[in-house]
């Protein structure tokens, strides 16, 4: 038996949690369009989690060849350059879901829709 169980959740929204609901996606258990909203809601979910484990691994692998590069130029110059591209991505990560929300301010009426994915009925 492992020493760490880990449990990876498929899928964070339930495609029905009340039968007839009418956030339900399934129609007499075949799914339509609106499943479509949970699935890419998912994906969005767990890509934004990668994204942030990616970047602290790469903070922490640059910070190590930074602390053990012992004063040589050329591994101080490939740590900074990591640290960097991290640096530089965390940036991009932060820009983006901030405009997307400037977006929602300014041409959407600012209730925070964005990211709540829905198909019209």
């Amino acid at each position: 038996m492992p020493f760490f169980n880990f449990v990876v959740y498929a899928q964070l929204k339930d495609w029905c949690p009340t039968p007839g609901a009418p956030d339900c996606c399934l129609v007499d258990g075949v799914p339509t369009l609106k499943c479509l909203e949970i699935v890419f809601n998912n994906i969005l979910y767990l890509a934004t989690g990668f994204i942030i484990l990616v970047l602290f691994v790469m903070f922490v692998v640059g910070s190590f060849n930074y602390l053990t590069s012992l004063g040589n130029p050329e591994k101080v110059k490939k740590a900074q350059g990591t640290i960097t591209y991290a640096l530089v991505g965390f940036i991009i990560f932060i820009a983006s879901y901030l405009i997307l929300n400037i977006i929602d301010i300014l041409f959407l009426g600012g209730h925070g829709n964005i990211f709540k994915f829905r198909l019209p009925d």
